[in-house]
């Protein structure tokens, strides 16, 4: 393996090794709630990211035994009890989310596998925090709330988007409107976790699924990642329409050539998920 690269920022840490990217929010003593700084590395984490061709897979964690307890609620009354008083119209709360809203679209669709490895509390925006990675990844301890109810909100941070078509409408109205505690196993057999994990093998769980991808088709998967997040909202039609255009830009990649070579060739294929263990 190679020597990580280490990238401390405000309130997170990201390092690279192997070339998977691990983004560690770093605020044990508030349960890693989402600050106006930790906010701001999540631009400087995916602009790294974005840019480097050798990342395959983006790993998304907390620290002190919780993912993300939710917004920094003593930040928002800090500057709601400012000097300023501007600062409390619903305008400003509006240019917060919007702003959040930036980076949380380029994760989103980001053109790698996102991966939430989740121990603790994911509740509030790290629970919609969660929802925005391509797989959750979860401790025995893990938990999930919906628990923007329980302070006068609404969910947000793209959740509202995103937990219907994870869980059905049903429950997501029900998870939002209670704000309730939905534990780990609830959250595995409803389809927003992937895997559960002893509490103790999660960190390298989470990477050993994560380099498994270094061998997959990164044009491909891109391509596939970006069809399948407006699968909901396109018509049929529109789909086969992507469908053709994304897989003539797939086949044009060398991936493809050499890939097809070496299974007429009967050479074991570059990414097989069935066949390996671990990357």
């Amino acid at each position: 393996m190679m020597q990580a690269q280490q990238l401390p920022l405000r309130h997170s840490h990201l390092s690279i090794a192997d070339g998977v990217a691990e983004f560690t929010h770093q605020r044990p003593a508030s349960r890693n709630a989402l600050s106006p700084e930790m906010r701001q590395d999540y631009h400087d984490m995916l602009d790294r990211v974005e840019a480097d061709r050798s990342i395959r897979a983006l790993i998304l964690t907390g620290s002190g035994g919780s993912f993300c307890a939710g917004g920094d609620l003593k930040a928002i009354q800090d500057i709601f009890s400012g000097p300023d008083p501007s600062a409390r119209r619903p305008e400003m709360m509006r240019r917060r989310l919007q702003d959040i809203h930036k980076w949380l679209r380029r994760l989103r669709d980001l053109e790698i596998p996102v991966i939430a490895a989740v121990d603790g509390a994911a509740a509030g925006a790290g629970f919609s925090l969660a929802l925005a990675a391509d797989f959750v990844l979860a401790s025995e301890r893990a938990w999930f709330c919906m628990s923007f109810a329980k302070v006068g909100l609404l969910p947000d941070m793209g959740s509202l988007y995103a937990l219907p078509r994870v869980v059905g409408m049903t429950l997501a109205k029900e998870l939002m409107f209670t704000g309730r505690r939905l534990e780990v196993a609830d959250a595995r057999r409803c389809g927003i976790v992937h895997a559960i994990h002893p509490t103790d093998t999660l960190p390298e769980q989470a990477r050993r699924f994560a380099r498994r991808f270094a061998a997959a088709p990164q044009e491909a998967l891109a391509l596939t990642k970006r069809a399948l997040n407006r699968s909901f909202e396109s018509p049929y039609d529109t789909l086969l329409d992507l469908e053709c255009q994304a897989q003539a830009l797939a086949s044009a990649v060398p991936y493809y050539a050499e890939a097809v070579d070496g299974f007429l060739n009967g050479k074991p294929a570059r990414f097989d998920w069935d066949r390996q263990t671990e990357a």
